[in-house]
């Protein structure tokens, strides 16, 4: 059993910058892939990046690459988003999820969610 637990969400301007962290229980984070979803009001949880196990392999759909890093310390069992240029449409919870492969982790077949965290952009 793994329990995610985010934090870091808050309010932010245009352009601004947030970094989002999710902390892990258990002995076992470093055999998970692990990612991060968001969902806005109105829309489904969608992926938004994912990472291995050893955090050498990462992916991110268009609409954040090369604006969000997703990096982890397994001595510490946390994972982190970093956003930076971040726009109104940013806007959601995001989650913290965990999976046995990064496969399931982009695909959103995971084995454990967090409870999520919000982050609102305004513009």
């Amino acid at each position: 059993q793994v329990q995610l637990v985010e934090s870091g969400g808050g309010l932010v301007q245009a352009g601004g910058s947030l970094r989002l962290s999710c902390a892990a229980s258990g002995r076992t984070f470093s055999t998970y892939a692990m990612g991060w979803f968001r969902q806005a009001p109105g829309k489904e949880r969608e992926f938004v990046a994912g990472l291995t196990q050893s955090g050498g392999v990462t992916y991110y759909p268009d609409s954040v690459k090369d604006r969000f890093t997703i990096s982890r310390d397994n001595a510490k069992s946390t994972v982190y988003l970093q956003m930076n240029s971040l726009k109104p449409e940013d806007t959601a919870v995001y989650y913290c999820a965990a999976a046995q492969d990064i496969w399931q982790v982009r695909t959103g077949r995971v084995d454990y969610w967090g409870k999520g965290t919000l982050v609102t952009v305004s513009s």
